[in-house]
């Protein structure tokens, strides 16, 4: 079974166009409310005759990312194989959704997100708030997720198979517009293979309800943690490479020449020139540092996964564990029934 999963915040003018495009390859659809003060889930369980479409709702905003997780949970426990996020604002055609689903339908990738700087008129069309914001964001999400291919971090547009769904310790993903980003990162420590989808995307007049001056600390914050779980984990935890030895020797070099060139340049009276054994030192450490690291780098980069997860593992993994472990319901999302 394939499901689609819309998280809606102040989309109730979008949201039945948005569900009238799903095609008839998806069998079920969840709608979540996520304390929206348009009431746009009651206008889709009053409005919509749509049999597939389900409704939950959040007593209170949990963001974007907390809107698709209770909706990915829901989707799991009713089997669901491909689990589809489409954002409820319109910019994302339902269309395109059978070809985002095949890489993984194929046994491709466990995970396909939209790309919309494959094509240049996308790029062109992009307000240049949001095309500046994604291209500074996309190293550093290369280096954080560990997947260097990726272009297009933040795109919520994304398909994902819900036995690697299940695997996701969803109690520790951002929950707000850190949620994309984040997820790739938690996607990369159970080494799930990832690819990206070209997409045309339509940017009209709404309005985002991101903040970047309030964002900006928390992302970057956030790259940061990432990065460093994921070197420690992977490098020094899960294993011990010639890799993790470039790294220690070759960060130590390049700090101590650059710090030991500084502080005497900085030290040296201004009549006197540095002996050249002392910048013979400080550049022989810092550039023998700098080829270590890029070392690292390239092994990195060619250690990204690239076989898919999803045909070795058993279904209902999840469903197992609830059973053996019984949680209790999570009360901030109920779902709302059509009227008759």
């Amino acid at each position: 079974m394939n499901c689609v999963v819309i998280p809606a915040y102040r989309a109730a003018g979008s949201i039945l166009a948005v569900i009238e495009g799903v095609g008839p390859e998806i069998e079920l659809i969840v709608v979540v409310d996520d304390g929206c003060p348009e009431g746009t889930g009651v206008i889709v369980a009053n409005r919509c005759n749509d049999p597939r479409v389900v409704t939950l709702m959040h007593g209170a905003n949990q963001g974007v990312g907390g809107a698709f997780l209770t909706g990915m949970r829901y989707a799991i426990a009713r089997g669901a194989d491909i689990i589809i996020k489409i954002d409820a604002d319109g910019q994302m055609d339902p269309a395109q959704v059978p070809a985002l689903m095949h890489p993984i339908a194929s046994g491709q990738a466990d995970y396909v997100k939209g790309d919309r700087f494959f094509f240049l008129t996308n790029s062109a069309s992009m307000p240049p708030v949001r095309r500046f914001g994604n291209l500074a964001l996309s190293f550093l999400a290369k280096l954080s997720s560990g997947y260097w291919t990726i272009m297009d971090p933040t795109n919520g547009f994304f398909a994902i198979h819900g036995r690697v769904a299940e695997l996701l310790d969803d109690e520790r993903i951002a929950r707000r517009f850190f949620f994309e980003t984040d997820l790739l990162f938690h996607l990369g420590l159970i080494r799930a293979k990832v690819v990206e989808f070209p997409m045309r995307a339509s940017y009209g007049n709404e309005a985002s309800n991101l903040r970047v001056s309030q964002e900006l600390g928390p992302f970057l914050a956030g790259h940061l943690r990432n990065t460093t779980r994921r070197i420690l984990y992977h490098y020094f935890f899960r294993d011990l490479s010639l890799a993790s030895l470039q790294l220690v020797a070759g960060s130590a070099l390049f700090l101590f020449g650059l710090v030991f060139g500084l502080y005497h340049w900085w030290a040296a009276p201004l009549d006197q020139s540095v002996p050249t054994g002392t910048i013979m030192i400080a550049a022989l450490t810092f550039l023998i540092g700098f080829q270590l690291v890029l070392s690292f780098l390239n092994y990195d980069i060619s250690a990204s996964p690239r076989e898919p997860l999803h045909p070795f593992l058993a279904k209902g993994w999840q469903a197992r564990k609830a059973a053996s472990e019984p949680e209790k319901a999570d009360e901030s999302a109920e779902p709302l029934r059509r009227k008759a």
